[in-house]
């Protein structure tokens, strides 16, 4: 009992859940088949007769609920349990009866449940596309009619709604079938049938079913059909759909004719009639179209779309090649336009794209003075002095005509007028472009590329929304620099390309206008550094320095473009970086941009796979850069500049150092002299950026057995460059020198000459007296070491051996001064020992 009970109150609660739209209509299936279940469930061995017609009826809601959420095959168990329901109900309500009359009573009370039943079934059916017993279900139906008469209009309506399902699916013969049976039962009760707009309805669907399923096989059928509809209610769609079977079989003009004369006095609107006309004509039914157009202006003389008639005549002529007559209604229609005869402005739009597109089929076959004609027709409609978007458009287009027929007056005067109308336009903008390349305006050019790049990064106007897509102007960017180039205005295609770039989407055309670009600024910087014209060398050389980082941006977020692939980036970046090395090699005379294109091309070969050709790029790049920043660092600039110069350089070296590792794997660099430039590079920035670990760098530097003299002597000569001094390293890598010197097997006495006397120099500064004992000593070593090199050649440079003796004996004479006779006595002993080996200059001397 308590589970009834919750079965009843959960279908209530549904029931104004559902009205109050709480729960959808399939919460509302599923809660009413778990409360049928239930009920189901609770039913005794013979249940009373309530209980029996509740049952029937939850049954019945619970399979329609199925149904209309599309889940039909549900449904089919619920109807089967509401079909034993109602056997059980008309039994017990017999078992009961008094008499035949109460037999007919329960009868009655019964069949009208059975028949819902029964339709139910039928649209389960259907759903599952079982049509044979859809049809066994409807013919039950269709049975009890005689006893529900009132149910014919419904059983109709479900059969005509079969028909439609069945016609959408285009299972046709189903539909067919379905259609016949709406219209036979529609008829079947005069007093409860359908009403003859839904009976045409039915046969309009019925005819359009044939005419769709095999118009040849059931031509018949269709004009059969088409024919009792429109015995049923004249509608505009009947007529025209025996027309088109009319046409679809081939029927004679006199056969159309007569179909036409049919609804000559129907009430017909304009619209139908044109688009019956249009049919015929399109059918190439041209004498029976046209007659029937002829007929039409008087049915609908009052009516202010009787241009529209006129409109579609016009159109026919166009499409048949009766130019000329299509002419003489145009004209007929521009005399009517300032006679009082005017157009709706629906209509007047319609004929200016006919006649906009006639000029522009003639424009695309290059027949520009045909192409004029049509576009003059459409000017005749404008008022002298009329402010319209569309006339700009138009006098655009007439401008692109004149351009073609060499007639640059009036193209100008078509594109004044084009800007008199909407002067903000970016295709306003291009057709004065295009005037002043004709008139070799280099200036006016470039303004119009100037104004045009400006309204790219504007929002579209309204009326390029319409026309348009959104890489207008990129493309008629493109068209402008293609448009100075054929016309060897390279100034102005220059401007173009460089706007250009700088709104480009697509990669490869983007990287196609950067070359372009990269082309044509080098061929001017060429040109003007062989005229010594520097402000414009230098004017070129800032557009190339935009475009190279342009092109590394790009290269860098390519890798999100699909239509990019990886060979097209590296044979771009390949061609970036070579001309970027190129243009660094060119600018020698310029050591900044020098150092930014070899800078460029390494950050372009970063885009390329790492062979050994591109290793050895990248690192000649740093090296040569290294070597600007070294050399700018060196000139007369601020301290900031300096230390800016030198710290950039130490960038430029690390980043090649750790090249240098991975390319000395691909093969033998044993002569390359990378590693000594590194070092030497690397030596002067950190001296001259002061740098606190510049000690602890060279301490590698001592221990290196293959270390060159030439490079000690390099060190030693950086050591005391301003702004770096160090002295200490200076003597050391000096040091380190001469004994090497003093190691060769025959020692060059010049160079081993160049060395001591700086050694001594750095060891033994001018004009000091107070000089330490151990400093002393060292430096008499020197002299020593000098003098026995001096006795064992005679390639030892005179002069230095002079300079040699001049120390020393100064260095006596400082002794002296200081009352260190003893010492006094030895070095100027020293310097009389060297005044032995001197030659010419020997007399002068002694």
């Amino acid at each position: 009992v308590q589970v009834e009970e919750g079965a009843v109150n959960l279908w209530n609660w549904t029931v104004t859940k559902h009205t109050g739209a709480v729960v959808n209509d399939e919460q509302r299936a599923k809660l009413r088949f778990v409360a049928c279940r239930l009920i189901c469930l609770c039913e005794g061995t013979d249940p009373p007769e309530g209980t029996i017609r509740r049952q029937i009826l939850m049954s019945m809601k619970t399979a329609k609920g199925w149904i209309d959420i599309g889940k039909a095959d549900l449904a089919d168990g619920f109807l089967e349990s509401a079909m034993s329901g109602i056997e059980k109900l008309y039994a017990k309500l017999r078992k009961g009866s008094d008499g035949e009359a109460d037999i007919h009573v329960h009868r009655a009370d019964v069949e009208s449940s059975l028949f819902k039943v029964l339709s139910y079934q039928a649209e389960s059916a259907v759903a599952q596309g079982d049509f044979q017993r859809a049809v066994m279900c409807v013919q039950r139906c269709k049975d009890m009619l005689v006893k529900l008469p009132k149910e014919t209009c419904f059983l109709s309506i479900l059969c005509y709604n079969f028909g439609v399902e069945t016609y959408e699916s285009k299972r046709y013969e189903e539909s067919s079938f379905w259609l016949s049976q709406s219209y036979d039962i529609g008829k079947m009760d005069m007093k409860y049938c359908v009403g003859k707009e839904m009976q045409a309805k039915v046969l309009r669907l019925l005819a359009t079913t044939y005419f769709e399923w095999d118009c040849r096989l059931h031509l018949d059928k269709a004009l059969k059909a088409i024919n009792l509809a429109n015995q049923e209610s004249l509608h505009p769609a009947g007529f025209f759909l025996k027309v088109k079977i009319l046409l679809k079989s081939g029927a004679s003009d006199e056969d159309l004719n007569s179909a036409l004369a049919e609804f000559l006095h129907s009430e017909m609107s304009l619209e139908f009639c044109l688009n019956t006309a249009k049919l015929l004509l399109e059918n190439g039914r041209e004498s029976v179209g046209l007659d029937f157009l002829k007929s039409v202006p008087e049915r609908f003389e009052s009516s202010p779309d009787l241009g529209k008639i006129t409109l579609l005549h016009i159109e026919f002529l166009l499409q048949n090649k009766r130019e000329l007559l299509a002419k003489q209604k145009i004209e007929e229609i521009i005399i009517g336009h300032y006679t009082g005869k005017q157009l709706l402005p629906e209509t007047l739009n319609q004929l200016h794209i006919i006649l906009w597109d006639r000029a522009a089929k003639h424009y695309e076959e290059k027949s520009y003075s045909e192409a004029l004609h049509w576009y003059n027709y459409s000017v005749s409609f404008y008022t002298p002095g009329q402010i319209d978007q569309n006339l700009a458009k138009l006098q655009r287009n007439m401008a692109s005509c004149y351009f073609h027929l060499k007639q640059v007056d009036k193209a100008k005067e078509a594109v004044k007028e084009a800007e008199r109308c909407d002067p903000n336009s970016i295709f306003t903008k291009f057709s004065v472009y295009k005037i002043a390349v004709m008139e070799n305006d280099t200036d006016k050019a470039v303004e119009a590329v100037i104004e045009m790049g400006k309204l790219i990064e504007k929002p579209l106007q309204h009326e390029d929304k319409l026309r348009v897509d959104k890489n207008t102007g990129t493309n008629l960017l493109s068209l402008a620099a293609q448009i100075a180039l054929e016309n060897d205005q390279q100034i102005v295609a220059i401007k173009a390309l460089e706007y250009l770039s700088e709104h480009l989407q697509d990669c490869r055309q983007l990287f196609a206008a950067l070359k372009c670009l990269v082309r044509l600024m080098l061929s001017k910087v060429m040109a003007e550094n062989k005229e010594k014209r520097l402000g414009n060398v230098f004017e070129h050389t800032k557009v190339l320095n935009n475009t190279f980082p342009a092109a590394h941006k790009r290269l860098a977020e390519s890798f999100t473009e699909e239509k990019f692939t990886g060979d097209m980036r590296i044979l771009e970046a390949h061609w970036f970086r070579k001309v970027a090395w190129n243009l660094a090699v060119q600018f020698k005379d310029s050591p900044e941009k020098m150092r930014d294109f070899f800078v460029l091309s390494f950050k372009l070969s970063q885009f390329c796979p790492s062979d050994k050709a591109v290793l050895i790029a990248q690192k000649t790049c740093l090296l040569m850069a290294a070597a600007v920043d070294l050399e700018m660092g060196r000139q007369q600039v601020t301290p900031s500049e300096q230390v800016e110069h030198f710290s950039q350089a130490l960038q430029h070296l690390q980043t090649c150092k750790e090249i240098w590792k991975v390319l000395k794997l691909t093969g033998d660099f044993a002569k390359d002299p990378t590693d000594t430039l590194l070092l030497l590079y690397e030596f002067e920035a950190r001296s001259k950026l002061n740098d606190p670990t510049l000690h602890n760098f060279l301490e590698s530097v001592w221990e290196q057995p293959q270390i060159e003299i030439k490079t000690l002597e390099i060190i030693a000569s950086l050591a005391m460059e301003p702004p770096a001094r160090y002295p200490v390293l200076c003597k050391k890598a000096l040091k380190s020198a001469l004994s090497l010197h003093r190691k060769q097997t025959v020692i060059d006495a010049v160079k081993f000459s160049k060395c001591l006397h700086s050694l001594i120099n750095i060891s033994l500064p001018t004009g000091l007296t107070d000089l330490d004992t151990c400093v002393l000593q060292e430096v008499w070593d020197y002299f020593e070491d000098g003098l026995s090199v001096v006795s064992s050649t005679n390639a030892y440079p005179e002069m230095e051996i002079l300079w040699l003796m001049t120390r020393a004996w100064n260095t006596g004479i400082f002794q002296y001064t200081v009352g260190k006779y003893k010492e006094a006595e030895q070095w100027c002993g020293l310097g009389m020992r060297f005044l032995n080996h001197l030659g010419s200059l020997k007399k002068s001397y002694e």
